[in-house]
């Protein structure tokens, strides 16, 4: 059963990988860096302390550099755990895929897939939470599209992604529950 799912996931990369063959590949290569996802990341501390008071914007802030740590710090011990090779460097596909990157290190889990859904959860949530909008979901355009960039350079399987997406959505959801918990003791202590 196992060796049956592994190979499903090699064949659903291989499709999607062929899709973008010599096409967007700056496009891909541009949306994969994580540099270039820095003003975004500006743009929603700007959000945050727009959203709220100073001190609960720095807090905030503070909580999804810590969120995205966090789950960068899980993602790698899981890697080093597993030791999945990525598409990459599994010699049964590197001659007849895609690669427009050539890491060494393991594949499972997508790190950008985790951390980018950690970071934008939590975002999300706490922005909702205190200045509610319909639009804010729309922020999870980024990391889909980060995250689907993995495959189409070639160095991560679907499960890859698909797995760093939910433990992202679960590690964003716990530390956002946590950041309104550090606000309540915040708020304790100042009215004592």
């Amino acid at each position: 059963m196992w060796d049956q799912l592994v190979q499903w996931d090699r064949d659903i990369f291989s499709f999607i990988n062929s899709l973008w063959i010599g096409k967007f590949t700056e496009f891909w290569l541009f949306v994969t860096q994580i540099e270039h996802w820095i003003p975004l990341y500006l743009f929603f501390f700007y959000l945050l302390y727009r959203a709220m008071s100073w001190r609960k914007a720095l807090a905030s802030i503070g909580m999804v550099l810590t969120t995205a740590v966090f789950t960068l710090w899980l993602t790698n011990f899981v890697k080093n755990s597993v030791a999945r090779l990525r598409p990459n460097n599994e010699p049964v596909l590197m001659d007849g895929i895609n690669i427009l990157q050539m890491p060494e290190n393991f594949s499972f889990w997508s790190g950008h897939s985790a951390v980018s859904f950690a970071a934008t959860t939590i975002v999300v949530l706490l922005l909702q939470h205190y200045k509610p909008s319909k639009w804010y979901f729309l922020f999870y355009l980024w990391p889909i599209t980060f995250a689907f960039s993995r495959i189409f350079v070639g160095v991560h399987f679907p499960a890859d992604v698909t797995v760093g997406m939910i433990i992202g959505l679960i590690a964003g959801c716990v530390f956002y529950k946590m950041t309104l918990f550090l606000f309540d003791i915040l708020k304790n202590t100042r009215e004592r």
